[in-house]
């Protein structure tokens, strides 16, 4: 049995990294049956060495809007496969990549997403593997993230990572990544909410440690400049992930996910506890987080809220 299977790779201004990707995808030993490349329709570079490319399953998907959530939804718009997988530009699929990936769906139909390990590279060396817990939500609203560093065996998770992912045609049709998350770029969290959209619908999602790519982090052009603080991205990260966690949760892990936030929160959305943790290193900068953190939280009740009218 067969799949037939569509990568999908957004990309902007980003051509160096972009020709090791498209190398990557033409060394899998289960070559794509289509390859969709989603360019704005100003990167002209970008489209200059597309138009070089000598590949039959490369299809060019135009978008005029910035930002990652209009680019993968005409990616999968402009898709065909069974299977949609999608990736990075500034990442390299190893060669077993769409192999190890196809099987999970042949395998098990209940499975609706498959996605795997991004290796880091930071300063030239790799990321190890050292994390078995991956990909989870609490009840109380916690995620816990490490698809990087994931290691051990195939397990069912809550959350896939947008550099390594890939879905069912038949389990993601109607739905796509929602507009109303913020960012005019990587827009942060958008694959927690399309990866809990799925789940809703009553599909598995599964992490495999061996369906691998190489992740080379590269220069954003938005406002999350991934390791510097930036009041904009700390405002947009803190209200996506009240605004997809609100819209997919049951009303009691509704309370319970507010008062964890408000009392405790994360590192990276910092509550009370979190803040009075960060006070005696980052001492006025922890307070201007959590203040951040919680106008974030707050936006992102209003927008579940508006939703719902």
């Amino acid at each position: 049995m067969k799949l037939s299977i569509s990568v999908v790779i957004p990309t902007y201004n980003r051509v160096d990294t972009l020709v090791n990707c498209i190398e990557g995808i033409r060394r899998q030993a289960r070559f794509p049956d289509e390859i969709v490349i989603v360019v704005r329709n100003s990167d002209h570079a970008t489209l200059h060495y597309l138009s070089s490319l000598d590949l039959n399953v490369l299809k060019v998907a135009l978008v005029e809007r910035g930002g990652m959530i209009a680019a993968l939804n005409a990616g999968i718009l402009n898709s065909t496969g069974a299977i949609v997988a999608l990736t990075d530009d500034d990442t390299v699929p190893h060669p077993d990549w769409l192999l190890n990936m196809e099987r999970h769906y042949i395998k098990r139909p209940d499975v609706g997403g498959v996605g795997g390990r991004d290796i880091v590279h930071h300063g030239g060396k790799p990321v190890p593997p050292q994390k078995r817990q991956v990909g989870m939500i609490r009840p109380y609203g916690r995620i816990i993230g490490n698809h990087h560093i994931g290691m051990g065996d195939v397990r069912e998770v809550d959350i896939l990572k947008g550099a390594n992912m890939s879905f069912r045609r038949e389990a993601i049709r109607g739905l796509t990544f929602d507009e109303k998350l913020k960012g005019t770029g990587a827009q942060i969290h958008n694959e927690l909410e399309f990866s809990q959209a799925v789940k809703k619908k009553g599909w598995k999602l599964l992490y495999d440690p061996n369906v691998l790519v190489d992740h080379f982090p590269a220069v954003r052009f938005d406002e999350d400049q991934r390791h510097s603080f930036n009041e904009t991205a700390f405002f947009n990260a803190a209200h996506n992930e009240t605004y997809a966690m609100l819209k997919h949760m049951r009303f009691m892990n509704r309370i319970m996910f507010l008062i964890w936030v408000v009392a405790v929160g994360s590192k990276s959305s910092p509550g009370v506890v979190q803040g009075m943790r960060m006070l005696p290193s980052q001492k006025g900068m922890a307070l201007k987080k959590v203040a951040l953190a919680f106008k974030g939280r707050w936006g992102g009740w209003k927008t579940w809220k508006g939703s719902l009218e």
